[in-house]
């Protein structure tokens, strides 16, 4: 009996936890992470080191990509482990993306049409959140997929909508312009791509090409890792880590990106490349997160 009577007592004080994470906070953390292929490449013990360091993390709102093999609820068995009881897929095959949060999500819609991976939108604590994961190797189609993005932002039902923008763009800030043009091996390396893969267009005439992020950029979001990191710091990439360093994935890029909206803006406290020896083990991106006052 008595032992009967601590596990029920666990299970209570487990439950509780989960249900108090519904209540409101004065910040939300949001982390957004590329997980490579869904952990069906090198799983074990990388996804369980995953699923660890997010509980660590105890963040408020994930975004996800290359969800590759997950269902709605594996997605859901993974955020109980870091405490949401909130989560959507956006699709079963191919590459999904997905997000979970400690707070309820709505308005949900899933567009496929005119994207490569797709792309996931809904709402939460009032903030419109879009999980991005852009075509990986044709430069036209990212700038294409920003225009279906900017599309379905206008038909948001505020005049003036509070927006974050997270995941994995496949593309180059102009922001980075000055350490792209020092990187005498991304060009090349692109170029061999294109020549082996007919149908890609990584390079825009032989050259990197800025048009998919210039594009939301031109939109007034506020990329927020460039707007926090200082002017003297190193160039910090989230592509690739040394999870893949027996392959060739060409040099140090970033990739993964949190934007805002404007009217967001004051309220972010902070934004960094979640970059340390952890992290570079437990994909083949690193996770990016922000910080912001509600």
């Amino acid at each position: 009996m008595t032992r009967l009577i601590l596990l029920l007592c666990l299970i209570v004080a487990s439950s509780s936890r989960l249900v108090s994470a519904d209540e409101p906070t004065e910040t939300m953390k949001v982390i957004t992470h590329n997980v490579w292929y869904g952990f069906t490449q090198r799983g074990e013990p990388r996804r369980s080191q995953w699923l660890n360091w997010m509980a660590e993390q105890a963040p408020d709102v994930v975004a996800l990509q290359e969800l590759n093999g997950y269902t709605p609820d594996r997605l859901a068995a993974d955020a109980r482990q870091w405490g949401h009881l909130h989560s959507v897929l956006l699709k079963e095959e191919g590459f999904p993306t997905g997000i979970t949060s400690r707070f309820p999500i709505s308005d949900v819609r899933r567009i496929r049409e005119g994207m490569h991976h797709g792309l996931l939108r809904c709402r939460i604590r009032g903030i419109w959140f879009y999980v991005i994961h852009f075509h990986p190797s044709n430069f036209a189609s990212r700038i294409e997929e920003a225009g279906h993005l900017q599309a379905d932002v206008a038909t948001l039902p505020e005049l003036n909508p509070k927006v974050i923008l997270a995941g994995d763009f496949n593309g180059f800030s102009p922001a980075d312009r000055s350490h792209y043009d020092t990187d005498l091996e991304l060009e090349p390396f692109f170029e061999m791509l294109d020549r082996h893969n007919p149908g890609a267009r990584n390079l825009n005439e032989g050259k990197l090409d800025y048009g998919g992020l210039e594009a939301i950029l031109s939109q007034g979001y506020v990329d927020l890792v460039d707007r926090f990191r200082g002017r003297s710091q190193p160039f910090v990439g989230t592509f690739p880590t040394s999870l893949v360093g027996d392959q060739n994935h060409g040099t140090d890029r970033r990739l993964d990106y949190l934007f805002v909206s404007p009217n967001l803006l004051p309220q972010v406290e902070s934004a960094w490349i979640l970059k340390d020896e952890i992290t570079r083990r437990l994909s083949d991106h690193l996770p990016v997160t922000a910080t912001l006052r509600l």
